[in-house]
This record gives structure tokens, C-alpha cells and sequence, in this order.
């Protein structure tokens, strides 16, 4: 494996004296500003709906909480939770890309037998606190696992999101409308592969490199083992792949990986770079969070290998 994981794991556990993170804490956005670490992480309770907690960090092992969520339902389109954010620091401001679910999408009645119900949301915020929604990048079909990149491209915000299987990107000019004609497939399950042939999906933001942008992401297979592998993108068409190991660089090796609330998971939505180290923060069974570090420079030379 590429990725180490820390011996202080896991480092974010449920908090049993809280109605709403007593159950799962999973899936966190980590971002680093200001010499801190900020995580953003998807948390269940009592009622089972999922919240999004915040929580802050000098060395992304010791954390000091919110009592209260920073983002939590508010009507139908996310009444069943939202979840699994993902944050980027992005001209001055942050995003957060999250996913709603819920029992109508924007307002435009009951989710059909084409989706609909799950929906890829965008908040933004100035104080790392206070988060407004703006909007979706679709609507009506289910779509999730989208994440900004760090800065534009040509021009254009850009964003991964998931059709499914497939990663997907997608252009806008002001962040609130995604156009469908600005949207393309970049890569897709390997059938033949093992690891990633059932599925695929985005981790954190895409990392800028001279080489290209690196992204780290997930997949799974008919057995339903999410695993961790790399992918390196042109960085001004990032619909051309540059190299795609076909060797994952990280899975399920700890019991509260292996078990948990859902079995044979690590599932990512943050990979931030300090000092030339990806520190990836991630779900182990979708109920507590664990850390795993790489250095940049070898991630990039082993995507770059099989090229």
C-alpha cells in the first residue's frame, strides 16, 4: 500500500453523550488554513439522519468539536440527511459539496424510478461556520460524490461528479448553473481490473501537480470492497487520463475497517497537502475516522510509473 496508515487511529470517534453523533462519525472534508486543520465530517444519532459536525486540529490528530452541527436538513430534498461533504478553498472563499437526500429533489416532487432523491449540492462560506447553499450541479437523477477543483480551468469552475458508474466533469461560469453540454465521462469501472470494476467515484479535490492533476479515488467490486486508487488528469482537459495504476495504494485492513456500520469500507472525501505529505482522512466502516499519509512526490512517481 502507498498510504500509512497513523498509529493514533482511529482519530474521531462517536460521542455517546450527543443525540446526533452518538452513532457514525464517517466520511470527513478536511481542509488546512491558517496552520489548522478544519474537518467537516457526515455524523448519525438518534433519529439516524445524517448531519454534518465540525471539528478543528493544530497536527489532524487531537480534535476540539462543535456541540452543534454546521449544516443539518432543512427541507425536502435533504429531510433523510446530508452527507459526505467535500470542501475546497477557492478564490478567497470555501465550498462545500455535499450530498442531500431526501423525498423530493428542489422542490420538483417525489423522486422517481429515474432518481432524483439524492442530489450534488453546493454551500459556500466565508468563516469556515456558516454555510449558504447555492444550488446543485443536477437535478432529478441520483448523483453524488462531486467535488470542486482547487482553482478554474480555461476560465471555468470545474467539478467531478459521478453518473454511475463513471466519474464524470462538469463546467460552470457561476458555480449555480451547470450546463449538461459542459459535461463529460473521464473514466469508469475496469471490468478486468478486480479492485475497481464495479464502480468508481471521486475522493477529495484533485491535486495540482506540474505532471497534472493527481486525484485520489474510490472504487469497489462485486464483492463491495472500497479500495483507494490513483488517477492522473491534463490540467487543461481533464477528460484525458494521463496514467491510471491499476494497483490500489490503500483498503480495508483494520477491524473497524472491515466491520463497522457497513462492512469493507474506507471512503475519503478529503486529501490535503501540507509540507509535501497528503494527509487522507477517511470512513473506516462508516463509523469512525481514521488518518492515512503519503508523500505527494511518490504518489505522483508511482501514477507517473504506469504510464
Amino acid at each position: 500500500m502507498k498510504l500509512q496508515r497513523h498509529a493514533v487511529n482511529p482519530v474521531l470517534l462517536p460521542d455517546p453523550h450527543s443525540s446526533w453523533e452518538c452513532y457514525n462519525v464517517f466520511n470527513p472534508a478536511v481542509i488546512y488554513h491558517n496552520g489548522l486543520f478544519h474537518m467537516y465530517y457526515r455524523a448519525q444519532g438518534l433519529d439516524w439522519v445524517s448531519r454534518i459536525g465540525y471539528a478543528v486540529s493544530e497536527d489532524g490528530l487531537r480534535w476540539n468539536r462543535l456541540r452543534e452541527p454546521v449544516l443539518a436538513p432543512v427541507d425536502g430534498r435533504d429531510s433523510r440527511g446530508v452527507e459526505d461533504p467535500r470542501v475546497t478553498a477557492l478564490d478567497g472563499r470555501f465550498y462545500m459539496c455535499y450530498t442531500a437526500y431526501g423525498r423530493e429533489f428542489l422542490g420538483q416532487g417525489e423522486p422517481t424510478h429515474a432518481g432524483g432523491g439524492v442530489t450534488p449540492m453546493i454551500a459556500v462560506s466565508d468563516n469556515l461556520i456558516s454555510w449558504q447553499r447555492l444550488g446543485a450541479i443536477v437535478q432529478g437523477e441520483d448523483n453524488k460524490d462531486h467535488v470542486l477543483f482547487p482553482r478554474r480551468v480555461n476560465g471555468r469552475y470545474a467539478a467531478f461528479h459521478r453518473r454511475w458508474p463513471h466519474v464524470w466533469v462538469a463546467y460552470s461560469d457561476d458555480l449555480v448553473t451547470w450546463p449538461a453540454e459542459a459535461m463529460a465521462p473521464i473514466y469508469g469501472p475496469r471490468p478486468d481490473n478486480g479492485w475497481d470494476s464495479k464502480s468508481v467515484g471521486s475522493n477529495g479535490p484533485p491535486i495540482e501537480t506540474a505532471e497534472g492533476w493527481l486525484a485520489i479515488y474510490h472504487g469497489y467490486d462485486e464483492e463491495h470492497v472500497y479500495r483507494f486508487g490513483l488517477c492522473l488528469l491534463d490540467l487543461d482537459d481533464p477528460t484525458r487520463v494521463i496514467a491510471r495504476p491499476e494497483t490500489p495504494i490503500f483498503e480495508p485492513q483494520e477491524l473497524w475497517e472491515l466491520r463497522g456500520d457497513v462492512p469493507n469500507v474506507v471512503f475519503s472525501c478529503a486529501n490535503p497537502v501540507v509540507d509535501g505529505t497528503v494527509y487522507v482522512f477517511y470512513g473506516g466502516g462508516d463509523h469512525v475516522i481514521g488518518l492515512a499519509t503519503g508523500r505527494l512526490e511518490e504518489l505522483l512517481d508511482f501514477c507517473l510509473s504506469a504510464s
